[in-house]
């Protein structure tokens, strides 16, 4: 975790965040296609074998593969696993609750998402995971929808803790007992040139407001929320990060960068515009 109040958020010309949109692309069309053959009975190691050959079809350049020694492409996260799960020989059954994370680098340029899904889709799903996955989808939006421009990059983290917090109200009051938690010490962060940057990008409250927001500001926000405790723990492999408890964890996550108009969700096949539009927020792409 970067120092508070030590970090910086470096804005992106227009030519670079039409680059850093091009790796985003990329990104966000290989996660359909994976999300597509997350099939009962697959691999993991199948699945990441096809984001490879996908995204080097493309033209770019797997971010996750040999990065600190990560040997997969993608990060396969299956139940109880939260974040940096290994692609292997694991097979994926209907009702399973898995989080898939994926980067590519084109031009130098990288994009970086995750998405949760439930195998078999919700006939096969516990209410409970579905509800999870919501509220973690929602409070990722609520974080994008907070980058604005005057406002300090951690104040983000409030945004989503108070998201998560109003889902669960929400969800119990319909009758769905749910008890989420923010997964302790792991954020989103600044991107570009490299894949993990300044700043923090808090998935909670905390006192610093952080590097004032400008445009052409890009960060991935990407809250991860557990049905049980906010503890974890990594497995042997030194990679795979589990919950303390065994209860179940989503995970989303897009790239994104302020422009003078509004937000452009660069990881998103269309820029983010259904999502802001339904949210009130403002689309703000940049022409090609």
């Amino acid at each position: 975790m970067f120092g508070l109040g030590k970090e910086k958020l470096p804005v992106k010309t227009p030519e670079q965040l039409r680059l850093m949109r091009k790796a985003g692309l990329v990104v966000g069309q290989c996660l359909q296609e994976v999300r597509a053959a997350a099939v009962d009975g697959i691999s993991t190691g199948d699945l990441d074998a096809l984001a490879e050959a996908f995204i080097r079809a493309q033209g770019a350049t797997p971010s996750f593969l040999g990065y600190q020694g990560f040997p997969g492409s993608l990060c396969i996260s299956v139940n109880e696993e939260v974040v940096h799960g290994i692609p292997g020989e694991r097979l994926l059954n209907n009702g399973d609750l898995v989080s898939i994370d994926c980067g590519a680098i084109v031009e130098g340029w990288h994009g970086d998402s995750a998405i949760s899904l439930i195998v078999g889709g919700d006939l096969h799903a516990r209410p409970q995971d579905v509800a999870l996955s919501k509220a973690t989808h929602d409070s990722m939006w609520a974080g994008i929808g907070g980058l604005r421009s005057g406002r300090g990059i951690y104040e983000l983290g409030g945004d989503i803790q108070d998201s998560i917090e109003a889902s669960q109200q929400a969800m119990n009051a319909d009758g769905l007992e749910v008890a989420f938690e923010i997964v302790d010490g792991y954020t989103g962060h600044g991107i570009g040139r490299e894949m993990h940057m300044e700043p923090t990008v808090y998935n909670e409250r905390v006192k610093a407001k952080g590097p004032q927001i400008r445009a052409g500001a890009t960060v991935a926000i990407e809250p991860m929320v557990t049905l049980g405790t906010y503890e974890t723990h990594e497995l042997g492999d030194d990679w795979t990060v589990v919950t303390e408890d065994g209860s179940r964890a989503a995970h989303w996550e897009h790239t994104v960068a302020l422009t003078d108009d509004g937000l452009w969700v660069l990881t998103s096949l269309d820029g983010g515009r259904a999502e802001l539009e339904a949210r009130g927020l403002p689309f703000g792409p940049l022409a090609d």
